[in-house]
């Protein structure tokens, strides 16, 4: 007996960002598995169950919800943001791959949600209007000499970069680190926008050019977007500045 397990994610935060696609897969779900502050963001009836687990396990979850779900259960992994980027579905996906003959035979949706770096780049304009890319700075899944690597392929690139997991209690030095890598290939003016809390109650975002950019303004909750050197910003008489990368680059740039 094969149940049905759902991959959701809750949006940065705000309530009125969770799409109507997994909203309706909450309220079908009867058990709910996921780090517990995204759990607390749902309403749940009083028959359905909450999961919770650490940030970091993410396998044993995705282990734990198939195992219920092929069991005939309807299960819902849930992440914040979009559950595909940095988040619960590719964990899942793996366990899959690795696990027993059953969990194939589980009936797996996942649904898109609004990622941390669509919700900054709303606030903030249209940063994202031109190539770009998404790295985290975690080095937890791979080496910090990868990540440099990437960072510094992105900024010759001519890509504007979103970095996820900036900086934590236990690596409190590689955004400062990447800063200055991206500073030996970026122009000083570059946009540097901190986005924390997008759409939250305690929602910040400030702008900086790269010449100025301090780590210590973000932490976890923190998604950070980096201009290219086409992006820019536009003043605006008593309202905030809007940065945006515009659509057409001109021939012959990088």
């Amino acid at each position: 007996m094969s149940g049905a397990l759902f991959v959701i994610g809750t949006g940065p935060g705000n309530p009125e960002q969770m799409t109507p696609e997994a909203l309706a897969a909450v309220d079908a779900a009867t058990d709910f598995f996921g780090y517990g502050p995204y759990l607390d963001r749902l309403q749940l009836r009083h028959d359905q169950l909450r999961h919770a687990s650490d940030n970091r396990e993410e396998l044993d979850r995705a282990g734990a919800a198939l195992s219920m779900a092929a069991g005939g259960a309807k299960v819902c992994v849930v992440s914040g943001g979009d559950p595909g980027v940095f988040a619960m579905a590719a964990a899942v996906c793996e366990a899959i791959e690795n696990g027993p003959a059953a969990w194939r035979a589980v009936d797996l949706t996942i649904l898109p949600g609004i990622t941390a770096m669509l919700a900054v780049a709303a606030r903030a304009g249209a940063p994202l209007g031109h190539d770009f890319c998404a790295i985290s700075l975690s080095d937890n899944l791979k080496p910090w000499s990868i990540i440099e690597n990437r960072l510094e392929l992105a900024a010759r690139a001519g890509l504007v970069i979103a970095l996820y997991n900036p900086i934590s209690r236990a690596r409190p030095w590689q955004l400062g680190e990447a800063f200055k890598l991206l500073r030996e290939h970026l122009p000083a003016t570059t946009p540097v926008i901190f986005g924390r809390a997008a759409g939250r109650p305690d929602e910040r975002i400030a702008v900086q050019p790269l010449s100025q950019a301090d780590a210590s303004m973000a932490d976890m909750a923190t998604c950070i977007i980096i201009g290219s050197a086409e992006t820019r910003i536009v003043t605006r008489p008593g309202k905030p500045d809007l940065v945006y990368t515009p659509r057409f680059m001109a021939e012959g740039k990088r």
